[in-house]
């Protein structure tokens, strides 16, 4: 009888839960903007994953004779760059570097960020002290200055850059998750579960944790866009990806000085970051009044 009447409450208390991620579901289906966000998100992934398929042409090969073909000509959709390479498959194939730094970036600030923001709003104490302190300072600088810093410390590169970008991004997730995390570990159940012995770990991980996953989701979709669009920078500054790479900001560093002769280089690149990034953004505001309407009605 005990055991019926713990399976009967723990099945009750997932059924909030359960209905609270449908209907977060459900008001994201109705948000048009969001849906056009995802469905521009998901062409651009499928075609960066279908990419030798769809753009047959290496991105690498060049014929000299075909330099600065503008678009729909001799076969090129979106013409050549000033040494004959398509421009088109340059593009697809660069989407699988933006994307694979955007995700790598936002996946290294948002785990260390949460893992560190749990840290301090659960045990509090000099831990809490310790760890705010080390993020008020890295607070103090901008994300693109603080990865410019990191960058000056372990070298250029495509890699540095995203390890650059992901270290700048962590006082931000740990200061949410933090904040969070105070208010979360004073909830009944939480108490409960410490009164009877459950782990620090076990505390955090199956009853803080769960409760504490939609800032996270929410900010990891917005930094997204913002991961893509400083790795452009950086790129277009010679210190991220470099030739003879296809990322996006590094194309349009090498083809700024052909905008009058060869405009289209410049343009459909940053067609490319732009929609990218519009497109994650509208995502991520979809996301934020799903997950938590009631401050979104605040902000609007």
């Amino acid at each position: 009888m005990a055991a019926a009447e713990m399976i009967e409450e723990q099945g009750e208390s997932d059924v909030p839960v359960r209905s609270e991620w449908r209907l977060a579901t459900w008001r994201l289906r109705r948000n048009k903007a969001a849906a056009s966000g995802l469905i521009v998100l998901i062409v651009i992934a499928l075609a960066a994953i279908l990419a030798d398929f769809i753009a047959i042409e290496p991105e690498n090969h060049f014929d000299i004779s075909k330099a600065s073909t503008p678009p729909f000509t001799d076969g090129h959709f979106l013409g050549t760059d000033d040494i004959g390479r398509d421009v088109f498959s340059r593009i697809v194939r660069g989407a699988r570097i933006s994307l694979r730094i955007g995700f790598t970036a936002v996946g290294i600030a948002a785990i260390i960020g949460t893992l560190v923001g749990l840290s301090a709003g659960y045990f509090g104490g000099w831990v809490d002290m310790s760890i705010s302190r080390v993020l008020d300072v890295m607070l103090a600088f901008p994300g693109l200055l603080l990865a410019l810093t990191v960058i000056a410390a372990i070298g250029p590169g495509l890699n540095n850059a995203m390890i650059a970008l992901g270290i700048a991004g962590i006082p931000s997730y740990a200061r949410v998750v933090r904040g969070t995390t105070l208010a979360a570990r004073e909830l009944v159940y939480v108490r409960a579960a410490q009164a009877l012995g459950m782990s620090d770990f076990r505390v955090m991980a199956r009853h803080i944790l769960p409760n504490i996953l939609s800032p996270i989701l929410i900010m990891a979709t917005m930094g997204l866009g913002g991961a893509i669009l400083a790795a452009a920078g950086l790129s277009f500054l010679g210190l991220g990806a470099s030739a003879p790479s296809s990322e996006w900001g590094l194309e349009l560093s090498n083809s700024r000085h052909l905008l009058r002769s060869a405009w289209w280089i410049s343009t459909f690149n940053g067609v490319a970051i732009a929609s990218t990034v519009l497109s994650i953004n509208l995502l991520g505001d979809g996301l934020r009044e799903a997950l938590d309407p009631q401050a979104s009605a605040w902000t609007h």
